[in-house]
């Protein structure tokens, strides 16, 4: 199999991962406007972090137009926003590991991805929601940028980049036995092998907390 086949393969897999992901698991967060959760960008950022930025921006369309057209209530509109959110934060993440491809550098780029993605969406967000939301004036979305849209996609990227640092290594070497995927050699995947069990404490807490910062925004606790 070929470099360029096996690239192709990768990229198909790790798509079809994330559309399953958004296909079976949706859970609504804040009912207006309709803000929920699904992890199909976890699979997303895995793949940029993998294969760089160009892998995000070749996947994420097609997920999000496969979303748009079998399931998804918010149509183009919907499509640009997904396009848009999973770029923001995957193309981010991928080019700051892409750079320094060690713990340290994939942590930055996790962060900055979740900065980065927060932002972005506050200034689409704004632009956005009235058209698809005809009750809700400008001065309205305005008013829910930060009580509502900032905390959403914070704890939302946040979360996925928890799952991240604990995905990463498993996907890499179920990539690697299935023949997919040969370690580079900068020898990346192994930024995830050294204290792999502080990893997955810190991202298990780092969920968890998130989990309970969202119970608490919905009155549950």
């Amino acid at each position: 199999m070929t470099s360029r086949t096996k690239k192709i393969a990768n990229y198909a897999l790790l798509g079809a991962m994330a559309y399953l992901l958004v296909l079976f698991i949706r859970i609504p967060i804040v009912p207006a406007p309709p803000l929920g959760y699904e992890p199909k960008d976890v699979v997303i950022v895995i793949s940029g972090l993998l294969f760089g930025p160009l892998a995000v921006v070749a996947i994420t369309p097609v997920v999000a137009f496969l979303e748009m057209v079998t399931f998804s209530a918010t149509g183009p509109i919907g499509f640009v926003m997904n396009v848009i959110s999973s770029c923001a934060f995957g193309c981010t993440a991928a080019a700051v590991y892409k750079y320094k491809r060690s713990l340290a550098g994939a942590v930055v780029g996790l962060v900055a991805g979740c900065v980065t993605v927060t932002s972005v969406m506050l200034l689409w967000n704004y632009l956005i929601v009235p058209l698809y939301m005809p009750y809700a004036t400008r001065e309205m979305v305005v008013g829910m940028l930060l009580p509502t849209f900032l905390p959403f996609n914070l704890l939302k990227s946040g979360f996925n980049a928890a799952c991240v640092m604990m995905l990463y290594k498993p996907i890499t070497l179920a990539l690697r036995k299935a023949g997919l995927y040969e370690t580079p050699g900068d020898g990346s995947p192994s930024a995830f092998n050294k204290r792999s069990i502080g990893i997955i404490l810190a991202s298990l807490f780092i969920i968890a907390s998130i989990v309970m910062i969202v119970l608490v925004w919905q009155g549950v606790l």
